[in-house]
């Protein structure tokens, strides 16, 4: 009785000399000899760029890593090696905007944030109360306080009426009219997904003037209606998603101990999607956080903090952004800058105003950030064990 094991019968089963695969640094040196004459090429050409390098030389990559794959490896693994490459190129292209994004935003935002006056952090902890020309001062504290309560009370809005709907649809829209009515639901969510974000500004702001009598009239809540109707197709569709992925198996394992269904969707279901749920409410809130349109239309700008939602205009970062740079380059007149409200005398800045805003926009990224590392911290130790 033979004892040849399959790991043994598999070695020794030899490819041919022309299928034998070749190390993966290989694939190096054809993208560096790419590279280099890409280099050479765009020199003699007089066009040589960094940009117009790596994309020649990635062409270049691509030929000459089949070519050598074709002669050490044969047609199979060469067509592979080049199926590889041409993911990799897309992945790299993917990521490059990314990377520029977040490197452009950080390298001129932390030098604002970093370099306040009078102390570090500073431009985080004041307002623009009594801000104006060119002053070398400031800070968007009353924008972060905007931002965070109105998306709070829009997530308090959307994240219970798009988990409900989502367990409507999952786990009770299965026959009768209740199937009629998930099928409306679900074309109403896919509809509600790409109304503009403008369109959603309007509808909050026609909702409130219909009912007062003050047609000036904003507040901050008036923005979190508008954003909560943005949240609620994202909600929605990732929490259907995720309650989907439970297993059918623990539900029927829990009706088998008579366990009502509504306590099986509450114990059961959610405590095992907990991870996708969490993660589907930060995507709501990340799509939300940024929108300038709605905001502009419900909320309007100030210069100060306001703290209720309920009484008077708000700021928020977004509006904060588009107002600053609309601003433009400062006109410095003099050196310093006198604020009418506590006589401080501040330096005078012709790019202060294009400095807040990248300062602002590198504040929003990282509220987003802290959002989602609560987030994950959030799955990590709500999930089962076994999720983990």
């Amino acid at each position: 009785m033979s004892t040849t094991t399959p790991e043994q019968t598999r070695s020794s089963v030899q490819r041919p000399r022309s299928e034998r695969r070749l190390p993966w640094y290989h694939l190096v040196f054809t993208g560096l000899a790419g590279l280099l004459v890409a280099v050479a090429v765009l020199s003699i050409a007089g066009a040589l760029t960094i940009p117009s390098a790596i994309l020649l030389g990635f062409v270049l990559h691509l030929l000459f890593g089949w070519g050598y794959s074709l002669l050490r490896e044969g047609p199979r693994w060469a067509t592979d090696r080049l199926m590889t490459l041409l993911v990799i190129g897309a992945f790299a292209i993917s990521m490059f905007p990314l990377l520029s994004l977040l490197w452009s935003v950080v390298a001129r935002g932390m030098v604002r944030v970093f370099a306040a006056k009078p102390t570090p952090f500073a431009f985080w902890t004041n307002d623009m109360s009594g801000i104006i020309g060119g002053a070398d001062a400031g800070g968007v504290f009353h924008a972060i306080v905007g931002t965070l309560l109105i998306t709070l009370w829009a997530s308090l809005i959307s994240v219970p009426v798009g988990l409900f709907t989502a367990i409507f649809l999952v786990e009770y829209a299965h026959t009768g009219w209740k199937r009629t009515l998930g099928r409306g639901v679900t074309f109403l969510v896919d509809v509600m997904t790409g109304i503009p974000s403008i369109v959603a500004g309007l509808f909050g702001l026609a909702l409130f003037i219909a009912f007062m009598p003050d047609q000036s009239v904003r507040m901050g809540i008036m923005g979190a209606v508008a954003l909560s109707l943005l949240m609620i197709p994202t909600v929605v569709r990732n929490s259907e998603e995720m309650l989907r992925l439970v297993p059918m198996d623990l539900r029927e394992a829990a009706y088998a101990l008579g366990v009502p269904k509504w306590l099986t969707i509450v114990k059961v279901v959610l405590r095992t999607a907990i991870a996708g749920l969490t993660t589907g409410v930060t995507l709501a809130i990340a799509r939300v956080i940024g929108e300038t349109a709605p905001l502009l239309l419900t909320v309007g700008m100030v210069t100060s903090v306001n703290w209720s939602m309920f009484d008077g205009r708000m700021a928020t970062l977004p509006t904060f952004i588009n107002q600053q740079y609309r601003n433009g380059n400062a006109n410095c007149m003099s050196e310093t800058v006198t604020n009418p409200i506590n006589q401080e005398v501040y330096a005078c800045s012709i790019s202060t105003n294009i400095d807040r805003a990248w300062a602002a926009a590198f504040t929003l990224i990282v509220i987003v950030m802290i959002l989602n590392i609560v987030a994950r911290m959030v799955s990590h130790y709500f999930s089962p064990k076994l999720s983990r």
